[in-house]
């Protein structure tokens, strides 16, 4: 079976769709975005194949499309639609799989079930990404904590934003999980941009190996 890989985040907004666009693309992999919140602007599945250099086929469509903005419990229960979280199981596809979740490990999908309830049942690979500024270091932790608590695989850490070479350090020492590099703030955030990036700051072959 070809690698399947969850991308998941300490937060939202710290650059996780541009982080999955990057990897999907160095992988030549598809991409699915499980539960979307928000249609009005860019969705993150259009967001990945404008950065990734995937064909329109490789970005697998949501599950669930949701035009509320909002933690996908709250989007969904505005928009009258119910979540069936049994429903969501990974697509087959012949070839490596970027899935990204939404927001931090913990945003809930019901009222009973977040979405790390989810990636402990799918138990694939995950790799956890983290900013670099300031609480990176309390909110990192925590997430490892909680992803042995369930006992996911993690692959590592990959951060965004500028260097911060303490903060990542400590967090992989108290982690004790991998760095699997740093992808930098860009002046321009464009296809070929990210692709030169990601390809200065990790190595592919992290992301399909064995987990350490």
């Amino acid at each position: 079976m070809s690698a399947r890989i969850i991308v998941t985040g300490t937060d939202t907004g710290i650059g996780k769709t541009v982080f999955a666009a990057a990897l999907a693309g160095a992988l030549d992999a598809s991409y699915w975005k499980p539960v979307q919140s928000g249609l009005e602007d860019e969705t993150d599945a259009c967001a990945v194949q404008r950065l990734s250099g995937l064909a329109a086929d490789r970005i697998l469509p949501e599950r669930y499309r949701l035009k509320t903005p909002a933690s996908p419990h709250l989007a969904a229960a505005i928009d009258g639609v119910s979540i069936d979280y049994n429903a969501l199981e990974l697509p087959a596809v012949p070839r490596p799989l970027v899935v990204e979740g939404a927001g931090g490990l913990m945003v809930p999908l019901t009222r009973e079930v977040t979405y790390i309830d989810v990636f402990a049942r799918w138990r694939a690979p995950l790799v956890l990404c983290a900013r670099t500024s300031l609480g990176t270091i309390n909110h990192t932790l925590l997430s490892i904590e909680a992803i042995r608590a369930r006992d996911i695989p993690l692959l590592g850490v990959a951060f965004l934003g500028d260097e911060n070479a303490d903060s990542e350090q400590i967090i992989t020492e108290l982690g004790r999980t991998r760095r699997l590099g740093r992808l930098p703030r860009l002046a321009t955030l464009e296809a070929a941009a990210l692709r030169a990036a990601f390809a200065a700051a990790f190595d592919p072959q992290d992301f399909v190996g064995d987990v350490p």
